[in-house]
């Protein structure tokens, strides 16, 4: 299926990408039949812009500046279209959306995480994430049937508030009962 073009404004250019695109017009006058193997001359223009000084460079960096100046300009009025990617390629989350539920797994971190990171201080995220990985492996049925019931209340939960936010309808935000933060706030007075 085609892409549909939207007018978002094309990228601006590097100075490296414009020295670049001279050298493969200079290189296609010269030799205007002959193919650009693209790795031998990316190689040669790579080598040449690194002997460059600052003074023959400066042409490429004020057309580059001058690339910098049209996008900015070209940005200012850009709109993304309603349900557009953003440049990580999601699409905006409603911050007024239901927070997804969470896996009898995570809900099994939730309760292991702090204690392996007192018992092993010197964990990285990812040693703790191997660690709690390994345990879960070593958790037996009754220990897991837990974890798996706290996540289909939690999956119930999501579903509902789901519906609701579906619907326009706004939910008094419910206790969690599974929420291990302490309200610290009334002690800053």
């Amino acid at each position: 299926m085609p892409r549909v073009k939207d007018d978002k404004p094309r990228g601006r250019m590097s100075s490296y990408a414009y020295f670049v695109q001279t050298c493969r017009e200079e290189h296609r006058k010269k030799h205007p039949d002959e193919a650009i193997a693209f790795a031998a001359f990316s190689k040669k223009c790579s080598d040449r812009w690194k002997v460059m000084n600052d003074k023959e460079k400066k042409r490429f960096v004020e057309m580059a500046d001058r690339d910098k100046a049209r996008f900015e300009s070209e940005m200012k009025h850009y709109v993304p279209p309603p349900g557009a990617k953003t440049k990580t390629g999601r699409r905006k989350k409603d911050p007024n959306a239901p927070k997804r539920s969470l896996s009898a797994f995570f809900w099994f971190c939730n309760d292991e995480r702090q204690g392996i990171r007192e018992a092993n201080p010197g964990f990285t995220v990812g040693d703790i994430a191997k660690e709690l990985g390994r345990r879960w492996g070593e958790v037996d049925e009754a220990a897991k049937k837990k974890y798996v019931a706290m996540a289909e209340k939690d999956k119930e939960r999501y579903s509902r508030e789901m519906e609701a936010y579906k619907n326009g309808v706004a939910l008094a935000a419910p206790a969690n009962e599974f929420d291990d933060d302490d309200d610290e706030d009334e002690d800053d007075e």
